[in-house]
Formats: C-alpha cells, sequence, structure tokens
C-alpha cells in the first residue's frame, strides 16, 4: 500500500535478434537463455510479448557476413532480416505490438564500427548521417513504429526526423540512444549481432566517456531540438545517476537499456549461488523505474513479466 515505485510488463521492451533461415533457433553462448530466430520464431516471441503484456519488442539483425560491406549498404536494402521481420511481425500483430528498431550500421559493416570510416579508419559522420536516413526510411517502410538512432553520430536526429516527415512518416517516433557510453559492457550484444570478431579498434570517437556526466545533458538537450520524441540512456545500472539527471532536467520519456553485460552478470551470480535469480531481475529493473525510467530494454523481459503476471 505504501510502495512508491510500481514495475509491470508494460515498463519492459523486450530485445530479440534475428538470423537467417525458417524454424531456427541460435543460443547465445555469451547471453545464456538468449536466441537468435528466424523470422517465424521472432512473430511467435511476439505472439508471447503480447500475450504477457509486453507493449514493445526492439529488433537487431545478425547480418550475414557475405552481406555485410564497409558502407554497410546492406542496412538500406527493403528486404534485408530487419525489414523482413518488421513486415511479418505487422502482419500477424498489427498494432497489438510496437516495433522498435535499431538505427546504427555496426551489424552491417565489414569492420564493426557504427558509422562509415576513412582510411584512416576514423568514423565520418555526416557520411554517416545520409546512410543512417537511408537506413530509418527503410524501417518505416517496412512498418516500424519507433525508429532507434543508436549510433551516436551528430545531428542525425534531425535529418531523420525531417526525412520522416518528408516521406509521410508523421507518426513513426524517434527514441534517441542520446546518452550512449562507450561501455565495457557491450560485449555479448556484439557476439549476438555477429560484430565483435569484426570491430576494428574501438568507439570512443564517438560514444560518450563513462566519467561525464554533463556531456549527458548537453547530447540529450541536442536531441530533443533535433525532434526526439523520447530519450535512451545505455548502459542501464551503472548509469542511474545520469537517468536522475535527465528525468530531473527535461520533460521527455527516458528510458535505459539494460545492456548485454548487466544481464549476464545476473545470469552468472545466480548460477554460481550469489544471488536469487527472481529477486535480482525484479529488483534491478525496479531501480530502473525508481530512477525515472518510463521504461526499460531487457532481456529479462519476458522471465521479469512472468514473474509480475504470478
Amino acid at each position: 500500500m505504501v510502495r512508491e515505485t510500481i514495475l509491470s510488463p508494460a515498463d519492459l521492451i523486450w530485445p530479440l535478434f534475428i538470423t537467417e533461415g525458417d524454424g531456427v533457433e541460435e543460443p547465445i553462448a555469451s547471453l545464456p537463455g538468449v536466441s537468435r530466430w528466424s523470422v517465424d520464431g521472432i512473430v511467435e516471441r511476439a505472439a508471447e510479448a503480447i500475450a504477457l503484456g509486453i507493449p514493445c519488442i526492439a529488433l537487431f539483425p545478425n547480418t550475414p557476413p557475405a552481406l555485410r560491406s564497409d558502407d554497410g549498404a546492406e542496412a538500406a536494402n527493403p528486404d534485408n532480416l530487419m525489414c523482413r521481420a518488421i513486415r511479418a511481425v505487422k502482419t500477424a500483430h498489427g498494432d497489438a505490438i510496437g516495433v522498435l528498431t535499431d538505427v546504427a550500421l555496426d551489424p552491417y559493416t565489414s569492420h564493426g564500427q557504427d558509422g562509415i570510416v576513412d582510411s584512416a579508419g576514423y568514423v565520418l559522420n555526416d557520411e554517416t548521417v545520409a546512410a543512417l536516413v537511408d537506413q530509418a526510411i527503410n524501417q518505416a517502410n517496412a512498418g516500424a513504429d519507433i525508429i532507434a538512432p543508436s549510433d551516436m553520430m551528430d545531428g542525425r536526429i534531425g535529418s531523420i526526423r525531417r526525412a520522416l516527415e518528408m516521406n509521410g512518416h508523421v507518426n513513426v517516433q524517434i527514441m534517441s540512444y542520446a546518452a550512449k557510453y562507450a561501455s565495457a559492457f557491450y560485449g555479448p550484444f556484439r557476439d549476438a549481432v555477429g560484430s565483435s570478431g569484426l570491430l576494428k579498434g574501438d568507439k570512443k570517437s564517438y560514444q560518450m566517456d563513462p566519467a561525464n556526466s554533463d556531456e549527458a545533458l548537453r547530447e540529450v538537450a541536442m536531441d530533443i531540438a533535433e525532434g526526439a520524441d523520447s530519450v535512451m540512456v545505455k548502459p542501464g545500472l551503472p548509469y542511474l545517476d545520469i537517468v536522475r539527471r535527465v528525468k530531473d532536467n527535461f520533460d521527455i520519456p527516458v528510458f535505459a537499456y539494460q545492456v548485454s553485460g548487466e544481464y549476464a552478470m545476473i545470469e552468472a551470480a545466480a548460477a554460481a549461488g550469489a544471488g536469487d535469480r527472481d529477486a535480482l531481475v525484479l529488483e534491478t529493473l525496479t531501480a530502473f523505474k525508481r530512477a525515472g525510467c518510463s521504461g526499460v530494454l531487457t532481456y529479462h523481459a519476458a522471465h521479469a513479466a512472468r514473474l509480475l503476471n504470478g
């Protein structure tokens, strides 16, 4: 009766990884309990989310190596894995489930960076933004409800917003990865999308320094001014202070991503007997809500929803 923070399945977004094939499930070794699914499996997971009361799924493709290139051109292919999955989910379930799509080139590049690089390996901001705009329109055409640029290029929110409006996608939302840190917690995700073995160098030239918090507020302010409908802080638990500062300073929905490394640590702790898995999952997710999150992307979404539904 006196609980201040309430967590429900409606607060959760379920990230799902797509792979080629039919009837395929590929367990991800570094993410125990998480798999890549072929498009038909993604449709089934969407049905599961609907039944559990989870309002949105987030899609990430594992692009085959043969389709990766220096410029990530596969991102603009209207028949790529992402677009096929979007169309299949929307055909099967319509508006019963929201579809959030990742906008960044790292699942499509041969070098694993989030953008187009020059001969010295430096990511080219403006050239990358142009490619991201094409990628975003491609996903919106396929039926995405929320476009989520995770690349951290400067100016991409404004460019994507203008392009969406010009192409008639006035109701497609933008959830900006506004405060995305150059974190050590992303390793299992890169395994899941097939970019870990490809990554050349690091992403510190465009992702944020984990030591900075004022910079996060500047990044959020810029993305809001450019047309973001909501913003994200990533990773999650190590950056709850950033979530709180954003919530206190801006009147906009704030989301957090409980990233792959956080998920893997909870699973490892539970497997080692260092804590009860169910309690760890619900306590950490409640902490996101307490800090000010409107919602949380988490690989524990389905499990947490089952716990919350009793």
